[in-house]
């Protein structure tokens, strides 16, 4: 089988619908200067869910090959321990990881790329549950304000 493609082999043999890949490639991550600096220079939108605030922005002209990218950031101010930084980001990707179909869909119908950076606002670790739900709400929101604008 190829790696590389959408479509994963059907174990139970009980769904006829291909099953979704849910992964978090390097390509889905913001990694250039320039879009970050354009994502924080300001007049770009945000929101907060507890433990989560996410800034983004949506750019109609670019070659990206997927249709969201991510930042996570939390801030060594608020965690003192690498650890504990470490784990938040963990906690934060893989509820990305696993949610992002709610988002990424929308954007795509829409032949639009999408910018967005989780910005960790907590001063205390969160149970992996609570980070899921406000990142799942993030996505939710952004995706409705999105379709709102249309």
């Amino acid at each position: 089988m190829n790696p590389s493609s959408d479509i994963l082999p059907d174990v139970t043999g009980k769904s006829s619908l291909p099953a979704r890949r849910n992964t978090f490639s390097k390509s889905e991550r913001i990694c250039s200067k320039r879009v970050i600096d354009q994502l924080f220079a300001g007049g770009n939108l945000s929101m907060a869910v507890f433990p989560l605030r996410a800034v983004y922005k949506e750019v109609s002209d670019s070659d990206e090959p997927n249709p969201v990218s991510v930042l996570i950031s939390v801030s060594k101010r608020r965690f003192r321990h690498a650890v504990d930084r470490n784990r938040m980001k963990r906690q934060i990707r893989e509820a990305y990881r696993t949610n992002k179909h709610t988002l990424s869909d929308t954007i795509a119908a829409r032949g639009t790329h999408l910018y967005i950076a989780f910005i960790c606002i907590s001063d205390e670790l969160c149970a992996t549950q609570k980070v899921t739900n406000s990142v799942r709400k993030i996505l939710t929101r952004i995706g409705e304000r999105i379709q709102t604008e249309e």
